[in-house]
């Protein structure tokens, strides 16, 4: 058992450095003998783990995509009783999390998608599956706080969820052209108050619409 331990933690310190590397420069410009001096092992653990770079893209890419899934399993929001106010909770936590000095400014998923998506199949359908399960996470809460707050709605749930990544996404772009990291936190607040329309019917002051 101890041996097990001592290689799964070798091939997550592989995979976490490759993922600071790749989130920082990206996927075609990290090299393995960078993620090697950046996680202190030789080409021979690397390529123990891993067969190619692409298949090594592939797991950091689930790497990442599971730590996200996991963090946001765990944030405070998700204990909200009412399901519009877990929704508002979620663009919340997006923020705060934007804010954190050790916070990435870019997403794996996006990054892969743009670099890879013409290149490599595999990488392409994993980050396709990967966005469409943040998606439907996403919308189960919109579907919930529909059924409660506007039944008879006709906007789209799933729309609406997938309106959020591509405002996650764009905004990274952004905020990196522009060298304004505040672009993140006014998109998801301006995509908050539309929400607010769309369910309560009113703006943020409390004032309603006519």
């Amino acid at each position: 058992m101890k041996v097990i331990k001592e290689i799964s933690a070798t091939k997550e310190k592989i995979l976490e450095a490759a993922k600071q590397l790749m989130l920082k420069q990206g996927f075609p410009a990290t090299t393995v003998d960078e993620i090697c001096d950046a996680s202190g092992f030789t080409k021979g653990s690397f390529f123990h783990y891993f067969e190619s770079k692409e298949e090594l893209g592939k797991a950091v890419l689930e790497f990442y995509s599971n730590k996200m899934s996991e963090m946001i399993e765990m944030a405070p929001f998700n204990q909200e009783f009412d399901p519009l106010q877990r929704v508002y909770g979620y663009l919340d936590f997006l923020i705060q999390l934007s804010k954190h000095p050790e916070a990435p400014k870019s997403c794996i998923l996006g990054n892969f998608t743009q670099e890879l998506a013409e290149t490599h199949a595999e990488i392409r359908s994993l980050c396709a599956a990967r966005f469409d399960q943040w998606a439907n996470r996403f919308k189960r809460d919109l579907d919930q706080a529909k059924d409660l707050h506007a039944h008879k709605a006709p906007f789209d749930t799933l729309s609406l969820a997938e309106h959020l990544i591509s405002l996650v996404e764009g905004s990274f772009i952004l905020a990196k052209a522009k060298k304004d990291n505040g672009i993140f936190e006014r998109n998801i607040l301006q995509y908050k108050l539309y929400l607010k329309c769309l369910f309560e019917k009113k703006y943020p002051d409390g004032s309603f619409l006519k």
